[in-house]
């Protein structure tokens, strides 16, 4: 594939650009009075109700409660009681090594970036934590993959057409979703992925 093809690049978030920073030792501080295993079950339990959740997550208000709906899964499964601001303070993300020369790499080569997630609506506050915010045009969280529509509804403020396209990411829902929207697709990581563009 060649980056003369391309006029844009969707990219995928969590796993693509961002990997969690292990947060079961916060959590242990947090929690003294808790086996470490119990809290790793609890944190496991809160992150698969949140996985199918995500997308609940699509501004402020709702994230607000999606948080507060994540937290009450983990306190009822370890039988704690941390607020929701201590539990998501917590958990942090940092981006993938190489990620930031492989997005500067693509502008450079005259291309249009943009997010296409399934990170709830904090994706924004993520991208900027990470001082990558300026270099996308557009963002899309809660994008529902491996529908299509985020990756098109992506697309659609550039002016770029699906043909003229990349998505890139690092789950079996990135590869569908590009396909359905009609874009190629190259699979994280991101740097290997960026480097194969001549």
């Amino acid at each position: 594939m060649t980056a003369a093809a391309l006029d844009a690049v969707t990219i995928d978030a969590y796993g693509t650009l961002a990997t969690i920073v292990d947060p079961l030792p916060r959590l242990q501080e947090l929690l003294p009075g808790h086996e470490s295993s119990a809290i790793e079950a609890a944190f496991h339990a809160e992150v698969s109700f949140y996985g199918a959740r995500a997308a609940s997550g699509r501004d402020e208000a709702s994230l607000r409660e999606l948080r507060a709906a994540c937290v009450g899964v983990f306190n009822d499964s370890l039988g704690s009681s941390l607020t929701a601001s201590q539990y998501i303070d917590a958990i942090t993300f940092e981006p993938l090594p190489g990620v930031r020369a492989a997005l500067e790499r693509l502008r450079a080569l005259g291309l249009s970036l943009a997010v296409v997630a399934n990170w709830d609506f904090s994706l924004h506050e993520r991208l900027h934590d990470f001082r990558f915010a300026h270099l996308f045009a557009a963002v899309v969280p809660a994008a529902g993959k491996p529908s299509p529509d985020g990756i098109l509804t992506a697309l659609r403020p550039l002016g770029v057409s699906p043909g003229r396209a990349l998505h890139i990411g690092d789950g079996d829902a990135d590869k569908v979703a590009a396909e359905a929207a009609g874009v190629a697709f190259l699979p994280a990581p991101l740097p290997e992925a960026v480097a194969s563009l001549v």
